[in-house]
């Protein structure tokens, strides 16, 4: 369990509070992935309350949509200055056709909190290592029309 302590906000235990903590270990996992298959590091660092974060504004955007986040794709892509590239990808229920996509950027922290860590820690992670801000965005594409529109 997610305490609110660790996130610096208020996780209910309802339904929605257990949807977004799915979510968050979704996104670390495909994070994992992402780290050799795509990213080629050693380590993905970021602040600790930036996934949670994430995951609720997901889980915002899909509340409007026919499906919930049952309808979701989340693509994730990793943005440098020099390029964006897509790292990863996260079906929020592989049996049931998108309803929409969203389109998740994360970015590199060229400022870094990093640079304060103590050098023993910095050596401790192996091989490159990627630092991540609090900077994101997260674009909605939807996959049908309706009557409205």
């Amino acid at each position: 369990m997610i305490s609110s302590e660790q996130v610096g906000y208020c996780v209910d235990d309802t339904e929605n509070g257990v949807a977004v903590q799915a979510l968050t270990r979704r996104l670390e996992e495909e994070l994992r992935a992402a780290k050799t298959r795509h990213l080629e590091c050693g380590e993905v660092l970021l602040p600790a309350d930036l996934l949670p974060m994430i995951a609720r504004d997901v889980f915002r955007m899909a509340e409007s949509e026919p499906c919930g986040l049952r309808g979701c794709t989340l693509y994730l892509n990793y943005e440098t200055d020099q390029l964006c590239r897509k790292i990863g990808r996260v079906e929020c229920d592989p049996g049931r056709v998108s309803t929409f996509e969203l389109f998740l950027t994360l970015r590199h922290d060229s400022s870094s909190w990093y640079t304060l860590l103590p050098q023993f820690l910095k050596n401790w992670t192996s091989g490159r290592t990627i630092v991540l801000g609090h900077g994101f965005t997260l674009e909605k594409k939807k996959l049908y029309r309706s009557y409205r529109e």
